[in-house]
């Protein structure tokens, strides 16, 4: 089986972390999103995807090129033009003669892939789409389904009194080859509000698969930092992490003074210094090459690669992009700092 990521949308939300890199590329506990969504498919046997690109393609390209450095075979496709959800999954049918995987590119979910595919193959489905739900779906695709979990009908981004349910479309879809071709070609198509609707029409058969507990939509620096949060609290596990709101974890190469108070959860990467009298966590991520000055004070944020925190400067629920210089003494809370001399956006 095969893969294929919805790679190709600009993260206009989640501005302005994403001004300089393509949404499916931030950091997610110092490795990018989509490094670590291809990497999951390795333990269901997963080992060959497409990414199908728009804006933002060759820096993607670059990162992971052919797949052999993961371990993987990757290939890409990149849209000339945006052709919605749907209009890139028809783009990239020549890579799929058989049953496939579809994950949007900004979800982290705990969603079991193997049992999603052994459900999809007992429901004899020609769709299968995974729901999660929430407490107010007014922002998302609404399913309404039978009681055999078949999908009768889809509401995107529903008002208030069209709510019939609380199950959303997660993002995550198992397709038969078959329906590709009730998509147009080269067209601008939405799978949530135009394909999906069009096949329960036709007569074919949408199941819902409901085994989902931990879901977000890093849309926006807020849910961003939550992911994170939820990470460091046990709430979602990253292979090779484990964390319950306690755990320190550090990465090779760091120097770290002996007066420096650590308070778990902490992740700390590779080739970090950070100098005495620093205060680092609760609920802290430093990525890798980061260089923390004497008595900073850091508590709920993230930091991103590169990154030199000058003396005395205090971060709280901040998030500071790549290669950034927090100046002496500096006062973050709730901010997104992405470039020298900018002024920082509230979360």
């Amino acid at each position: 089986m095969k893969a294929l990521f919805l790679v190709g949308g600009r993260g206009t939300r989640l501005r302005p972390l994403t001004n300089k890199i393509p949404k499916p590329m931030i950091p997610i506990m110092g490795k990018p999103l989509l490094e670590r969504n291809i990497l999951n498919l390795k333990n269901v046997g997963i080992e060959e995807v497409v990414l199908s690109t728009c804006y933002g393609a060759q820096y993607i390209q670059r990162y992971f090129g052919d797949g052999e450095r993961f371990g993987m075979k990757i290939h890409h496709v990149k849209e000339d033009r945006p052709l919605g959800t749907g209009g890139a999954i028809k783009n990239a049918e020549k890579y799929f003669d058989d049953t496939f995987l579809i994950f949007n590119a900004d979800i982290i979910s705990d969603i079991d892939l193997k049992e999603l595919i052994k459900y999809h193959r007992e429901k004899a489905a020609d769709v299968t789409i995974a729901v999660t739900q929430v407490d107010n779906p007014s922002m998302y695709g609404v399913i309404e389904y039978d009681e055999n979990n078949y999908a009768i009908s889809f509401k995107e981004k529903p008002q208030p009194h069209e709510i019939t349910s609380n199950f959303i479309n997660a993002g995550v879809y198992i397709f038969e080859p078959k329906v590709l071709k009730e998509i147009p070609a080269g067209c601008v198509v939405s799978v949530e509000r135009e394909v999906f609707p069009q096949l329960i029409e036709k007569g074919y058969k949408i199941a819902v698969y409901k085994g989902c507990s931990y879901w977000i939509d890093i849309g926006t620096p807020e849910k961003y930092l939550q992911a994170h949060m939820d990470i460091m609290a046990g709430k979602y596990r990253i292979s090779g992490l484990s964390f319950s709101g306690k755990g320190i974890y550090k990465g090779p190469g760091s120097d770290i003074h002996s007066s420096v108070k650590i308070y778990e959860p902490v992740y700390i990467g590779a080739n970090v210094k950070i100098e005495e009298n620093a205060s680092i966590g609760s609920n802290v991520i430093i990525g890798d090459n980061v260089h923390i000055g004497k008595g900073v004070k850091i508590v709920g944020s993230i930091i991103w690669d590169g990154v030199v925190v000058e003396n005395g400067a205090r971060l709280v629920n901040t998030i500071v992009a790549s290669n950034c210089r927090i100046r002496h003494g500096g006062d973050y809370y709730s901010t997104v700092y992405v470039e020298e001399d900018s002024r920082p956006m509230a979360i």
